[in-house]
């Protein structure tokens, strides 16, 4: 096993984040409803062949995954606890969610915004396919979707360079 000083650095940013999740969620009360959700098995894991994602001229790394069967551009961000759907993607992915729905909060940069929590059957960046994602639907606000570390953490790696972000089912 093979670690950069970039790797390293994701991976710690990824591990505040979903520490920084957990806190926010206790605060909010969510925390239980989060627990409550079906787990996903460790018999699921990703499947099928390594993906490469080139950085965007702005910096990020963007991909066209396939979620739900449906193509969705989103930025790959190991900050973000969950995949986090903007409610367009959801709409055209054929989730269709009520005011009541939007049950949770999710601190941004912008602030705290209403999310739904749901779960994706499959999301996919070229051949790195994982099933059963937990996911967010954020109310307002969220300029993309976002490629987070419920799909992330489930594959074997992913390696940051400065060019590109290798996916490892």
């Amino acid at each position: 096993m093979r670690f950069d000083l970039s790797s390293v650095g994701i991976m710690a940013a990824a591990v505040v984040s979903a520490l920084t999740t957990v806190w926010w969620m206790d605060q909010a009360g969510l925390r239980g409803q989060a627990q409550a959700a079906t787990p996903v098995p460790a018999s699921a894991p990703a499947q099928g062949a390594s993906a490469q994602v080139l950085k965007g001229l702005d910096g990020h790394y963007w991909a066209d995954a396939l979620i739900e069967g449906r193509a969705v551009r989103v930025m790959v961000d190991t900050g973000a606890s969950v995949v986090a759907l903007t409610r367009d993607d959801a709409a055209r992915l054929g989730l269709k969610l009520t005011a009541e729905d939007f049950s949770g909060s999710v601190v941004t940069a912008s602030g705290t915004v209403r999310a739904a929590p749901v779960e994706l059957q499959a999301v996919a960046v070229a051949g790195a396919r994982v099933e059963r994602v937990q996911a967010m639907v954020v109310e307002r606000g969220l300029p993309h979707s976002l490629l987070g570390m419920s799909y992330l953490g489930r594959l074997s790696a992913f390696t940051a360079t400065p060019e590109s972000l290798t996916l490892r089912p």
